[in-house]
């Protein structure tokens, strides 16, 4: 079932006019297989058509996949989850101290995999949250220290913009093309001990919307001058929860709204060019009571996209080992993920991901809107891959 020439027939024209979460600061002029970011030159619209329409359905799907990587090597299982449904993304789960030479290895080894079986050629985004702190997964020879976001975010913005555009260069040298990171979370003066998830680890760069969204754009901007994608998270935020949404289920926040000023952080974070969004796990009770964020088209769709005006890539956190989703079957998070307007999903795990990747190719096969949903994700996974220099075309 083919039905991404109608998708990109309309969609994919927005590739040539530069729009918020589609765009990205420091630009060079022509596409690179380093992962460096381009500029989105007349032939890139043409370029992506074509890439999406040679695809076939699974390679589609296997695109709105970023499966977790567990050691410093590709384990038998994970390549051959790679190759049997096409996944198209990798994330570096845990710390690693083997410093650049070691990750590029590693990341080196992901990238043989892009074939033309197995992902029509089209390359990966290799993630890695490389936040600063106690949230630093990449550490050794080639890498700095990068303090915590709440000391990033007493630096100035152009101060932390130079910083991460260096931290950026380090991150490309070791073959890491997409950073899981700046956090937007604003958490309440006064909040950080009972904050689970940000303010206990000292992962927000302050108290405030316009300062954590200053700096959380200098993250951005600075990334993106070393060519390397940026990840705003985690929408609509979780400043204000208790509850670490890895460790325990249920998670709600009570007091976001839809108009909320923390949202601000965000929006400022958008129109710095950052490309993917991550939706967290937490469910928000005065926007959608029913469902948590990332199963929700109201915060997906209403909020994100069309009151702040995203149009990049919407990512999940990890849909595969988190114990806020664990109460739900691996096929139906993926299935709600991408019925809610969700993109790429994140799986730390191979078992989950082939269920999931099975559960999303059946019923795209067996539902005609849902198959379009997905032909809509995969054309803005892979839009941004053009973007970043990850698709070759003549």
């Amino acid at each position: 079932m083919l039905l991404v020439g109608a998708v990109t027939a309309a969609a994919v024209v927005s590739c040539g006019t530069p729009t918020p979460g589609s765009t990205h600061p420091g630009l060079t002029a022509s596409p690179t297989s380093s992962g460096n970011p381009v500029a989105t030159p007349e032939g890139s619209a043409a370029c992506v058509s074509r890439t999406l329409t040679a695809m076939t359905e699974q390679q589609r799907v296997g695109q709105l996949f970023l499966l977790g990587i567990q050691a410093d090597h590709l384990s038998t299982a994970e390549t051959e989850v790679i190759e049997t449904y096409h996944l198209g993304s990798v994330w570096l789960v845990h710390t690693r101290k083997s410093g650049v030479a070691g990750v590029g290895t590693l990341a080196a080894a992901i990238q043989v995999l892009a074939t033309k079986a197995n992902t029509d050629g089209v390359r990966f985004f290799v993630a890695a949250d490389q936040e600063g702190g106690q949230v630093q997964r990449l550490t050794g020879p080639g890498f700095s220290v990068i303090p915590s976001a709440l000391e990033q975010g007493q630096l100035s913005p152009a101060t932390l913009e130079g910083d991460a555009a260096g931290w950026g260069r380090e991150l490309l040298a070791a073959g890491v093309n997409l950073d899981l990171a700046p956090v937007m979370d604003v958490v309440p003066p006064g909040a950080d001990a009972t904050n689970a998830p940000i303010g206990s680890l000292a992962r927000e760069y302050g108290h405030d919307p316009t300062t954590v969204g200053s700096h959380g754009a200098a993250v951005t901007e600075g990334m993106a001058q070393a060519g390397i994608a940026t990840t705003l998270k985690h929408f609509p935020g979780l400043g204000r929860v208790a509850g670490n949404t890895d460790t325990v289920a249920g998670v709600v926040d009570s007091i976001t709204t839809a108009n909320d000023p923390y949202l601000e952080a965000f929006r400022t974070g958008i129109a710095a060019g950052a490309p993917f969004v991550m939706v967290s796990l937490a469910t928000y009770s005065a926007i959608d009571p029913e469902h948590q964020a990332v199963f929700s088209s109201a915060i997906i769709g209403t909020l994100l996209r069309g009151q702040l005006g995203f149009d990049g890539v919407v990512m999940s956190d990890d849909l595969g080992t988190a114990a806020s989703v664990t109460s739900m079957a691996p096929g139906d998070r993926a299935t709600a993920f991408v019925a809610a307007g969700g993109d790429i999903m994140i799986v730390g795990g191979v078992a989950p991901a082939i269920q999931m990747a099975g559960a999303v190719l059946a019923r795209a096969r067996s539902d005609l809107s849902f198959a379009a949903q997905v032909d809509a994700a995969a054309l803005r996974v892979v839009r941004a891959k053009e973007a970043y220099g990850l698709l070759t075309c003549g």
